[in-house]
């Protein structure tokens, strides 16, 4: 939900300007994912942040941006969408990584942001190399809501507010639908600690991975929307990296998106 009420008013005296790169929006758009870049835009707007939303498609260069989302997709898109990556697109999102741009990779595209995805057959599928995690086809489908508290590592980086976020202990909730089974190797760290759902394996307790300003997850569309908290982190932290110095945001009103989210919490939960 996206509570257009929220403050216009309070915007800052000198405008932040935001680059988004929203990496395949069609190939890898399945489930609802464009709703976290949609959320991004409206909570940047909202306050006076300048917004520009750049594409990439297959066959398209990669223009640069400020922070980078990539969604999920079907079996063969990824496929696709995998080849089309190989070679300089996969170097430059990885220079990209290394310079700290903040990068927001859903499901099919937090497996491509890995280093390989093994299918059923066996046939393994390379990616791009950022994240050191390694996914193998499953079973077992892994589908459902889920509810996670960020990873001590992740939770260092919150300022204290987005931590606490009113109270609610910055559990953070999504809707997974996967097969596929994440594990993460040494040189990359869990985005977070499963509280209800099954998380990058079913096996572990840990959902996503994180490295440097990199997230991958398996939190479908519902992310953003669902957790400001977490939207205004990927914001500010985009925005920081960009300025070199830090970019604290102003309050909004947020009793609709926290009105969602702790209905997930309550009646799916009862947390």
């Amino acid at each position: 939900m996206i509570n257009s009420g929220n403050n216009m008013d309070n915007k800052p005296a000198q405008q932040h300007k935001l680059t988004i790169t929203y990496l395949y929006p069609v190939s890898m758009s399945t489930y609802g994912d464009r709703g976290n870049v949609l959320t991004l835009l409206r909570r940047a707007e909202w306050r006076g942040i300048a917004v520009h939303i750049k594409t990439a498609e297959i066959g398209e260069r990669i223009p640069m941006g400020d922070l980078y989302f990539f969604g999920g997709g079907q079996d063969h898109a990824q496929i696709v969408v995998a080849q089309d990556l190989a070679g300089e697109k996969s170097a430059f999102l990885r220079a990209e990584a290394e310079a700290g741009k903040v990068m927001l990779a859903i499901c099919g595209g937090y497996q491509l942001l890995g280093t390989s995805y093994t299918d059923g057959q066996g046939n393994v599928l390379p990616g791009v190399g950022i994240l050191d995690a390694r996914t193998v086809a499953g079973a077992k489908r892994m589908i459902g809501d889920i509810a996670v508290m960020p990873s001590d590592e992740f939770a260092a980086r919150f300022s204290r507010e987005q931590y606490e976020a009113s109270g609610r202990a910055a559990l953070i909730i999504g809707f997974e639908n996967h097969s596929g089974k994440t594990f993460i190797g040494h040189n990359a760290k869990p985005f977070a600690r499963v509280q209800r759902g099954s998380g990058n394996n079913g096996e572990d307790g840990t959902e996503g991975a994180l490295y440097k300003n990199v997230l991958g997850c398996y939190m479908h569309g519902s992310l953003l929307p669902k957790n400001p908290h977490l939207a205004d982190f990927l914001i500010s932290t985009a925005l920081a990296v960009k300025e070199g110095k830090p970019a604290p945001l102003s309050s909004l009103d947020d009793n609709i998106e926290w009105a969602a989210h702790d209905r997930v919490l309550s009646a799916k939960f009862g947390l």
